[in-house]
């Protein structure tokens, strides 16, 4: 038994931000000056939730930014590896953090963190080891290499409160098959920032990406 566990508001937290919608975007911001339209273009697409991935290293002032100037949107740093990290996503305003994997360091830095934290599993022996502490919500990492929508299916009896936001292989056309399983809460991935319309700066074509998925999977999640 663990002495100390997640609080409960942590869970209910996680849900009131990835409940906003059911796609995700995950955004690698290589130049600075591309993080607020990239931004904006998804949200004005109708995607609130975004996530910004720690590969670059203006990521961290790409998230101050984006939450300067989209106050609506609730932004989020991936690919946090370390408590380091986690500290430095806190600093920067971050939302929400998620992680590809969970090292028992993060679940215990984020037990106290005033940040949640979407910690990433593969398996259900990785979600047991989150259990523990208090954990209830997961990032699905790498989604399809690792099983895809029949892993998360199997995964429903035996962690029945557990529910997951699938990110890696996450496209348009099989987005939906995740959505339709009760315990995905929304789908993650990079399909909606595509290198080549970000390095030719058209953020109209990003914001009609983010609308047909806003469009197309509305209200699929449960």
């Amino acid at each position: 038994m663990m002495d100390k566990q997640l609080p409960s508001t942590r869970t209910a937290e996680l849900d009131s931000i990835c409940l906003k919608a059911e796609v995700l975007p995950v955004i690698t911001v290589e130049r600075l000056e591309d993080a607020v339209p990239v931004a904006r273009a998804l949200y004005d697409g109708g995607l609130p939730v975004l996530e910004v991935a720690l590969r670059s290293g203006c990521a961290l002032d790409a998230v101050t930014r984006i939450r300067e100037a989209l106050p609506g949107a609730s932004v989020g740093v991936g690919t946090v590896l370390t408590p380091a990290q986690y500290r430095q996503a806190e600093q920067a305003g971050a939302d929400f953090v998620a992680t590809p994997g969970t090292t028992e360091a993060l679940y215990r830095h984020g037990m106290a963190s005033p940040v949640p934290m979407l910690p990433g599993i593969a398996s259900v022996s990785e979600v047991m080891a989150g259990w523990q502490y208090g954990y209830r919500r997961f990032k699905f990492f790498p989604a399809e290499a690792s099983g895809g929508v029949a892993a998360l299916r199997a995964f429903s009896a035996p962690l029945a409160e557990a529910r997951f936001c699938p990110t890696g292989g996450i496209r348009l056309d099989n987005a939906g098959d995740y959505l339709a399983l009760d315990n995905v809460m929304c789908v993650g991935g990079s399909w909606l920032t595509p290198r080549a319309l970000i390095d030719a700066e058209d953020w109209a074509g990003i914001e009609r990406l983010a609308r047909e998925a806003a469009e197309r999977f509305h209200h699929q999640a449960r």
